[in-house]
């Protein structure tokens, strides 16, 4: 039975997090991948991961406050119609997946900084270094950093198909409580 005070979709501050979290996102992506195009070393290129760095520590930050939220103030409105158990346990699952890459993502882009010796830049700030300096951890960790990466693209990708997924063959309104609000 379904609580009648139940939110038929998200709070419109839940919505905004989710998508500018995805903002964030695309735009480390797009820095680190638009590096390529600059000469090593140039102010460009450098800039580049700065930003990507920045952003990608952004990310943390913005996943913290959402799963703050989440877990204490917002409440999750309920799929209707109801989707079958395994595919409501199937989105659990790929959830926690995301939120733990979105995690750990930023921890590792940090961790590999740390290890090089390099500053930590955050929006002015330089942030304190998560290990010292190690070459050999430097080189493992901002190679699972990259693999991370990668398994990035499938992991949204997979979360975006199961929204249109839910929309197009579900008929239910999965996508539609995330979306914002349309104009009156």
């Amino acid at each position: 039975m379904r609580d009648a005070a139940a939110p038929k979709r998200y709070p419109d501050s839940a919505i905004l997090l989710h998508w500018l979290v995805l903002l964030l996102v695309i735009s480390a992506y797009a820095c680190i991948l638009l590096r390529v195009n600059f000469e090593r070393g140039s102010d460009v290129r450098e800039g580049l991961k700065t930003w990507h760095f920045m952003l990608g520590l952004s990310v943390l930050a913005a996943t913290f406050l959402r799963t703050g939220l989440r877990t204490l103030v917002w409440k999750t409105p309920p799929i209707t119609p109801p989707p079958p158990r395994m595919l409501h346990l199937l989105s659990i699952v790929a959830h926690l997946a995301i939120y733990a890459w979105l995690i750990a993502m930023p921890f590792a882009g940090w961790a590999t900084l740390s290890a090089e010796g390099d500053a930590i830049p955050f929006w002015g700030l330089n942030l304190p270094p998560l290990t010292g300096p190690d070459k050999a951890l430097a080189d493992l960790i901002k190679e699972l950093h990259e693999t991370g990466g990668t398994v990035g693209y499938f992991l949204l990708g997979l979360h975006a198909a199961a929204a249109l997924f839910h929309h197009h063959f579900m008929k239910d309104d999965t996508l539609r409580r995330m979306l914002p609000r349309r104009g009156r």
